[in-house]
Protein backbone atom coordinates (compact mmCIF):
# COMPACT_ATOMS: atom_id res chain seq x y z
CA UNK A 1 0.00 0.00 0.00
CA UNK A 2 2.85 2.37 0.80
CA UNK A 3 4.29 1.90 -2.70
CA UNK A 4 0.91 2.73 -4.26
CA UNK A 5 0.64 5.89 -2.15
CA UNK A 6 4.05 7.06 -3.34
CA UNK A 7 3.07 6.31 -6.92
CA UNK A 8 -0.15 8.27 -6.49
CA UNK A 9 1.89 11.19 -5.11
CA UNK A 10 4.19 11.04 -8.13
CA UNK A 11 1.19 10.97 -10.49
CA UNK A 12 -0.39 13.98 -8.76
CA UNK A 13 2.84 15.94 -8.92
CA UNK A 14 3.21 15.02 -12.59
CA UNK A 15 -0.32 16.26 -13.31
CA UNK A 16 0.38 19.49 -11.44
CA UNK A 17 3.57 20.07 -13.40
CA UNK A 18 1.83 19.34 -16.69
CA UNK A 19 -0.72 22.04 -15.97
CA UNK A 20 1.84 24.85 -15.69
CA UNK A 21 1.08 27.83 -17.87
CA UNK A 22 3.04 28.57 -21.04
CA UNK A 23 4.43 31.72 -19.45
CA UNK A 24 5.85 29.73 -16.53
CA UNK A 25 7.52 27.32 -18.95
CA UNK A 26 9.14 30.18 -20.86
CA UNK A 27 10.48 31.60 -17.60
CA UNK A 28 11.90 28.18 -16.68
CA UNK A 29 13.56 27.80 -20.09
CA UNK A 30 15.13 31.23 -19.80
CA UNK A 31 16.30 30.57 -16.25
CA UNK A 32 17.72 27.17 -17.13
CA UNK A 33 19.79 28.65 -19.95
CA UNK A 34 21.25 31.20 -17.57
CA UNK A 35 22.04 28.77 -14.75
CA UNK A 36 24.04 26.03 -16.43
CA UNK A 37 27.45 25.40 -14.94
CA UNK A 38 30.46 23.39 -15.87
CA UNK A 39 32.13 21.13 -13.32
CA UNK A 40 33.86 24.06 -11.59
CA UNK A 41 32.16 27.42 -12.20
CA UNK A 42 29.09 29.22 -13.52
CA UNK A 43 28.93 29.98 -17.23
CA UNK A 44 26.31 31.51 -19.48
CA UNK A 45 28.40 31.34 -22.67
CA UNK A 46 27.60 28.92 -25.48
CA UNK A 47 25.06 26.95 -23.50
CA UNK A 48 24.22 23.63 -25.17
CA UNK A 49 20.57 22.83 -25.94
CA UNK A 50 19.25 21.01 -22.90
CA UNK A 51 15.96 19.38 -22.04
CA UNK A 52 12.94 21.65 -22.13
CA UNK A 53 10.20 21.58 -19.51
CA UNK A 54 8.12 19.39 -21.84
CA UNK A 55 11.05 16.99 -22.23
CA UNK A 56 11.34 16.81 -18.45
CA UNK A 57 7.67 15.86 -18.26
CA UNK A 58 8.35 13.10 -20.81
CA UNK A 59 11.03 11.74 -18.49
CA UNK A 60 8.59 11.82 -15.56
CA UNK A 61 5.91 10.09 -17.64
CA UNK A 62 8.41 7.34 -18.48
CA UNK A 63 9.24 7.04 -14.76
CA UNK A 64 5.58 6.70 -13.88
CA UNK A 65 5.12 3.98 -16.47
CA UNK A 66 8.39 2.17 -15.70
CA UNK A 67 7.52 1.08 -12.15
CA UNK A 68 5.47 -1.86 -13.40
CA UNK A 69 8.42 -3.63 -14.98
CA UNK A 70 11.39 -3.77 -12.58
CA UNK A 71 10.58 -2.83 -9.02
CA UNK A 72 13.91 -3.98 -7.52
CA UNK A 73 16.52 -2.40 -9.82
CA UNK A 74 19.24 -0.12 -8.38
CA UNK A 75 19.14 3.67 -8.76
CA UNK A 76 21.56 4.11 -11.66
CA UNK A 77 19.99 1.33 -13.74
CA UNK A 78 16.49 2.67 -12.98
CA UNK A 79 17.37 6.22 -14.05
CA UNK A 80 19.18 4.99 -17.17
CA UNK A 81 16.22 2.82 -18.23
CA UNK A 82 13.77 5.69 -17.69
CA UNK A 83 15.82 8.12 -19.77
CA UNK A 84 16.20 5.58 -22.58
CA UNK A 85 12.46 4.87 -22.50
CA UNK A 86 11.73 8.61 -22.64
CA UNK A 87 13.91 8.90 -25.76
CA UNK A 88 17.01 10.43 -24.18
CA UNK A 89 19.68 7.74 -24.35
CA UNK A 90 23.10 7.97 -22.76
CA UNK A 91 25.82 5.48 -21.99
CA UNK A 92 25.18 3.80 -18.66
CA UNK A 93 27.26 5.05 -15.73
CA UNK A 94 27.10 4.53 -12.00
CA UNK A 95 26.06 7.49 -9.87
CA UNK A 96 29.57 7.82 -8.45
CA UNK A 97 30.95 8.17 -11.99
CA UNK A 98 28.31 10.74 -12.95
CA UNK A 99 29.60 13.05 -10.20
CA UNK A 100 32.81 13.34 -12.24
CA UNK A 101 30.75 14.56 -15.19
CA UNK A 102 29.91 13.15 -18.60
CA UNK A 103 29.27 14.70 -21.99
CA UNK A 104 25.56 13.81 -22.08
CA UNK A 105 24.74 15.92 -19.00
CA UNK A 106 25.35 19.54 -18.01
CA UNK A 107 25.52 20.45 -14.36
CA UNK A 108 22.87 23.02 -13.33
CA UNK A 109 22.25 25.07 -10.22
CA UNK A 110 18.45 25.23 -10.39
CA UNK A 111 16.85 21.90 -11.31
CA UNK A 112 13.68 21.43 -13.32
CA UNK A 113 11.44 18.35 -13.49
CA UNK A 114 13.23 15.50 -15.26
CA UNK A 115 16.75 16.57 -14.26
CA UNK A 116 19.03 14.21 -12.39
CA UNK A 117 19.66 14.62 -8.68
CA UNK A 118 22.99 13.02 -7.76
CA UNK A 119 24.99 12.28 -4.66
CA UNK A 120 28.17 10.25 -4.46
CA UNK A 121 26.65 6.76 -4.57
CA UNK A 122 23.01 7.58 -5.36
CA UNK A 123 20.92 9.25 -8.05
CA UNK A 124 17.32 9.96 -8.98
CA UNK A 125 15.08 12.12 -11.14
CA UNK A 126 13.78 15.50 -9.97
CA UNK A 127 9.98 15.48 -9.83
CA UNK A 128 9.26 18.84 -8.20
CA UNK A 129 12.08 21.30 -7.60
CA UNK A 130 9.84 23.61 -5.57
CA UNK A 131 9.00 20.80 -3.16
CA UNK A 132 12.47 19.16 -3.52
CA UNK A 133 10.86 15.84 -4.50
CA UNK A 134 12.73 13.21 -6.50
CA UNK A 135 12.03 9.70 -7.76
CA UNK A 136 14.52 6.86 -7.41
CA UNK A 137 15.13 3.29 -6.34
CA UNK A 138 14.81 3.24 -2.57
CA UNK A 139 15.31 0.38 -0.11
CA UNK A 140 11.60 -0.41 -0.35
CA UNK A 141 11.56 -0.15 -4.16
CA UNK A 142 10.97 2.76 -6.55
CA UNK A 143 9.48 5.78 -4.85
CA UNK A 144 9.74 9.45 -4.01
CA UNK A 145 11.48 11.39 -1.27
CA UNK A 146 12.74 14.92 -0.71
CA UNK A 147 16.37 15.61 -1.48
CA UNK A 148 16.65 18.01 1.45
CA UNK A 149 15.62 15.32 3.99
CA UNK A 150 18.18 14.66 6.75
CA UNK A 151 19.09 11.24 5.31
CA UNK A 152 20.05 12.73 1.94
CA UNK A 153 21.81 15.74 3.47
CA UNK A 154 23.91 13.24 5.41
CA UNK A 155 25.04 11.69 2.10
CA UNK A 156 26.82 14.89 1.14
CA UNK A 157 26.42 17.68 -1.35
CA UNK A 158 23.62 17.24 -3.86
CA UNK A 159 24.26 17.97 -7.53
CA UNK A 160 21.83 18.45 -10.39
CA UNK A 161 22.40 17.53 -14.03
CA UNK A 162 20.37 18.25 -17.14
CA UNK A 163 20.46 16.08 -20.24
CA UNK A 164 22.08 17.69 -23.28
CA UNK A 165 20.04 17.25 -26.45
CA UNK A 166 22.93 17.01 -28.89
CA UNK A 167 20.61 16.56 -31.85
CA UNK A 168 19.72 20.25 -31.58
CA UNK A 169 16.04 19.57 -32.17
CA UNK A 170 13.09 19.94 -29.90
CA UNK A 171 11.82 16.58 -28.88
CA UNK A 172 8.09 16.20 -28.60
CA UNK A 173 6.44 12.89 -27.84
CA UNK A 174 9.72 11.01 -27.62
CA UNK A 175 8.42 8.27 -25.36
CA UNK A 176 9.85 5.11 -26.90
CA UNK A 177 7.66 2.05 -27.15
CA UNK A 178 9.35 -1.29 -26.65
CA UNK A 179 8.27 -4.62 -28.11
CA UNK A 180 6.54 -5.37 -24.78
CA UNK A 181 4.29 -2.35 -25.25
CA UNK A 182 3.08 -3.27 -28.73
Amino acid sequence: MRFEAKLLMLALILCRLASQSLAQREVQKSASRNTTVNSQNVSSEQVPLTLTSDDGLSVLAAALDFHHRNSRTDCSHLVHAIYVRAGFPYRYVRSSDLCSGMKEFQRVIHPQPGDLVVWQGHMGIVVSPTQHVFYSAMRSGPGTDTYDAPYWKHRGRVRFYRYINDSGTKSRNRLVLTDQDK
